[in-house]
């Protein structure tokens, strides 16, 4: 499924995504992941730092979705599909380079805001974060728009444009 420019651009954006499996129980397990590449033609890679519940549970079930928001834009989606894992050894060195710019973009990111005073963790987590032990390569089959139709729709109306 090709994933649109825009939803591409906003994935891009974000700083780390919520990435959902299902465990051995059939229950929900939920992660953080980064996001390294977007192929607007339905593929995704996340980098998984750590192989523990999520790798098991891709293991023994494909079905994985991708949950992005941003609170202050009232925007965000759901990408649901297939997974696929590949191992720390097939990681490319373009990936590692990718993963370690973000790395740096996101602790500068956290240093401007803390000298701004707008203090959050008091350490620099990013700093001491391992290198990824494999890579998820995500197929997209489905993109849900997570706002409510109506709430894009009043926007439209305020701007004077078509509903």
């Amino acid at each position: 499924m090709r994933i649109s420019d825009e939803v591409a651009h906003f994935l891009n954006k974000q700083g780390y995504t919520v990435i959902s499996t299902i465990d051995e129980y059939g229950y929900v397990h939920n992660s953080c992941k980064g996001i390294i590449n977007i192929d607007v033609r339905g593929h995704i890679q996340l980098l998984d730092l750590y192989k523990q519940a999520t790798h098991a549970n891709l293991k023994r079930n494909p079905v994985i979705s991708l949950t992005v928001v941003d609170e202050h834009k009232f925007i965000g989606y759901s990408l649901k599909g297939h997974a696929r894992i590949m191992d720390k050894k097939d990681i490319q060195q373009d990936i590692l380079k990718a993963w370690n710019k973000k790395i740096s973009s996101r602790l500068s990111g956290r240093l401007m805001k803390n000298v701004k005073g707008d203090r959050g963790h008091a350490g620099h987590p990013e700093a001491i974060l391992p290198e990824p032990e494999y890579i998820i390569e995500m197929d997209v089959d489905k993109v849900i728009d997570l706002a409510p139709a109506d709430i894009g729709k009043h926007d439209m109306k305020r701007k004077g444009e078509e509903a």
